[in-house]
């Protein structure tokens, strides 16, 4: 059997949800089933591409729904997981199907992908999760933001930090497919020292001090909501801490950023903000009105490379309607 696995690429929880799924598919589903991994991005456009659909099973995990029936297991935690009403409409009917129901899951109360699909593995499958607990743990830690401090997040003394600044920045579509089977046969220390992995360290932690003086400099703080644009830094990725690192009362973060194929508006919260969480906002249903999405408390947009006006333009929307919203005034 051949199983692709379609994961959310430059993300460490994309990258372990389809870890574990191969490993739960392999020990549960179908011993000697072989695997291959295809990263799906947020762009402006179609997010799949059918013909990829090509395995005896294909699944997604950590990204948004597909209505194709070439999909035969799905998983997702964000709140913004469907594209159309029309895709939830059917996600819905599916959960009136027991075999459709039996394999395709969706739960935005969980902090990551790889926490969830681990407790529908274990609890509705019998898979062991016992020896990649280590691995849910970490991903819980960077998808849910639990850093004990902003400092923890940015100076990244833990081997699950600097495999997601590796993972985020890299332009290799080979690696992630290449680290994603062994997030769950090898700890994590042990993985940031296989040779492919530990040499592109050292830049990337150069590019990364460069990144945290250049979001120094370009970033403003006011009323509680840091902006900043770096459209012009030949960046695929930073260290989406750095803004509360320079500015710890700050609640949210609104950063514009451009690679090769896309004009990005990042938009987040503080996860050390004193802010009263009742009154902070949904910064996913904002970023859907944009034709983005996310979690309640971190979300983004996707534009194509030249619609850099229109992403400008959002973001100074948002960042205008966050400062008027700022939940510790």
């Amino acid at each position: 059997m051949r199983v692709r696995v379609f994961y959310h690429d430059k993300c460490f929880d994309g990258a372990c949800s389809a870890s574990l799924f191969t490993r739960f598919h392999r020990e549960r589903i179908a011993p000697g089933a072989n695997y291959d991994y295809h990263g799906l991005v947020h762009r402006a456009g179609a997010l799949f591409d059918e013909e990829e659909f090509s395995g005896d099973e294909n699944a997604i995990v950590d990204f948004k729904y597909s209505a194709s029936p070439r999909i035969t297991w799905w998983f997702d935690h964000h709140l913004s997981a469907f594209l159309t009403p029309e895709d939830q409409q059917h996600f819905q009917r599916c959960q009136q199907n027991p075999d459709c129901a039996a394999h395709k899951f969706f739960d935005p109360s969980y902090t990551s992908c790889t926490s969830f699909l681990a407790h529908i593995a274990s609890t509705r499958f019998g898979f062991d999760t016992s020896p990649v607990k280590d691995l849910v743990h970490w991903a819980d830690v960077v998808d849910g933001a639990q850093y004990e401090s902003p400092q923890a997040a940015v100076e990244m003394a833990q081997p699950a930090m600097k495999l997601t600044m590796i993972i985020e920045a890299t332009e290799d579509p080979q690696f992630v497919p290449r680290l994603i089977p062994l997030l769950t046969e090898m700890p994590l220390d042990q993985v940031l020292g296989q040779p492919f992995v530990a040499e592109l360290l050292p830049p990337l932690l150069d590019r990364h001090r460069c990144a945290l003086e250049l979001i120094r400099d370009r970033s403003e703080e006011r009323d509680g909501t840091i902006f900043f644009d770096i459209t012009d830094a030949p960046l695929e990725g930073y260290n989406k801490f750095i803004p509360y690192y320079l500015y710890p009362r700050a609640t949210y973060s609104i950063g514009l950023s451009k690679s090769s194929f896309r004009t990005k508006v990042s938009v987040g919260s503080n996860p050390w903000t004193p802010a009263n969480h009742d009154r902070m906002v949904n910064l996913a249903a904002i970023c859907e009105r944009y034709g983005g999405g996310g979690h309640a408390r971190v979300g983004a947009i996707s534009f194509r490379p030249d619609q850099a006006e229109h992403a400008r333009t959002a973001a100074a929307e948002i960042v205008a309607e966050l400062r008027a919203k700022n939940p510790l005034a």
